[in-house]
């Protein structure tokens, strides 16, 4: 599903990603783990191609996608979700409208919008709050609102940055746990973040970077064994 070899990245002579490799399996969920700076949302973007690397391949579903043209990068992130900690979502839109602007801008038919954004709203349990606008919504609200949006495709893959970055422990958990089930439906998902203690507790594969390298690859590990 995902696989890095050898890759590295470098930023104004500062090696964000130094000669990286790991491979991701289809319905896998994985957190990748280290300090600010350690490359996490470094290989984030290089999966959604927002950077390429100085070196080494990136593959997506048996895509390079660092070798991707740039008029197929909006199809690439098409076939994936991308969860971000500060939520995105259109400030003048509800709900409803936010998790439908990706389809909308596909021109997919109007019924089947309809029917995608109500499933996805359904499985954040958010199917009342799809007429409220961002304002009115908690900050876990939104970050599920950005969950449904990222899901309403049926991606096979779900990349978070940072998830929980803004939110209170109790909410952190709930959106863990949601991504958990989203994992269980087939999806695989990817989570970058610093949340030790939504990481010990979730008992997943964890990789830990540091300096640009990884570290440790534990198939069931916690954050802060390995760091």
């Amino acid at each position: 599903m995902i696989q890095l070899i050898n890759v590295t990245k470098i930023y104004n002579e500062l090696k964000a990603l130094d000669n990286v490799s790991f491979e991701l399996s289809q319905g896998e969920m994985v957190f990748l783990v280290g300090p600010s700076g350690a490359g996490k949302s470094t290989i984030m973007k290089l999966l959604y191609r927002e950077e390429k690397p100085a070196s080494g391949q990136v593959f997506v579903s048996n895509v390079d996608v660092s070798r991707l043209p740039n008029n197929q990068t909006p199809l690439l992130r098409r076939r994936m979700g991308i969860v971000f900690q500060d939520f995105k979502l259109l400030p003048n839109k509800t709900s409803y409208e936010n998790v439908a602007y990706p389809l909308y801008a596909i021109g997919m038919d109007k019924n089947e919008i309809k029917k995608r954004v109500h499933g996805a709203l359904k499985v954040v349990s958010l199917t009342n709050k799809a007429n409220d606008f961002p304002k009115s919504l908690s900050g876990g609200e939104r970050q599920r609102v950005g969950i449904a949006r990222a899901i309403v495709q049926g991606p096979s893959l779900l990349i978070a940055d940072e998830p929980t970055g803004n939110l209170d422990p109790l909410t952190s958990m709930e959106i863990f746990q949601l991504l958990e089930r989203i994992n269980q439906r087939g999806t695989t998902v990817i989570i970058a973040t610093h949340n030790q203690n939504m990481v010990d507790q979730m008992k997943k594969r964890v990789i830990s970077l540091s300096n640009g390298r990884i570290i440790s690859d534990v198939k069931v590990g916690t954050y802060t064994a390995q760091i």
